[in-house]
């Protein structure tokens, strides 16, 4: 079974990295934003569907960036492979989420979402000189924050 996931790199006039802090399943993740394919969709309606459900962004999806030339299986069901595909993202609009300056500093209400769905998400910009794969947690989002530090 595939599983198939679309994310996006949105880097802004600083050079600075957007990424997203999870909290799932009681573990933590940093990642870039993104999620799930949905039947029926294409991959950049994925990544515009994502942006717009997660931080009430407006992006268009720019150039392709990677997708996984390796096996990989997902972190939350071994029956599944992941196939992440990654794309630059440009906002369209201000970004109007709550940003936030540490890793997983979650606020009351994202708790509060947590104990609904048993994850949450919050998000935050990293600086250039700060950014490696070992900003991210999932194995191929390291492969691409590889990519995405010779584009800074």
């Amino acid at each position: 079974m595939f599983n198939v996931r679309v994310y996006g790199i949105l880097i802004n006039d600083e050079k600075q990295v957007l990424v997203s802090d999870e909290y799932i399943r009681g573990n933590y993740y940093t990642k870039f934003p993104g999620g799930g394919l949905e039947f029926g969709e294409g991959t950049r309606e994925c990544l515009k569907r994502e942006f717009k459900e997660e931080m009430d962004l407006d992006v268009r999806v720019g150039e392709h960036l990677y997708t996984t030339d390796f096996f990989q299986m997902s972190a939350f069901n071994p029956q599944h492979q992941i196939i992440s595909i990654y794309y630059f993202a440009h906002p369209l609009e201000a970004i109007k989420a709550p940003l936030r300056q540490n890793p997983f500093e979650f606020d009351e209400k994202q708790m509060a979402v947590y104990h609904d769905k048993q994850e949450t998400e919050t998000f935050r910009f990293i600086n250039r000189e700060l950014f490696s794969a070992e900003s991210v947690t999932l194995p191929i989002d390291k492969v691409v924050a590889e990519l995405v530090k010779k584009c800074l």
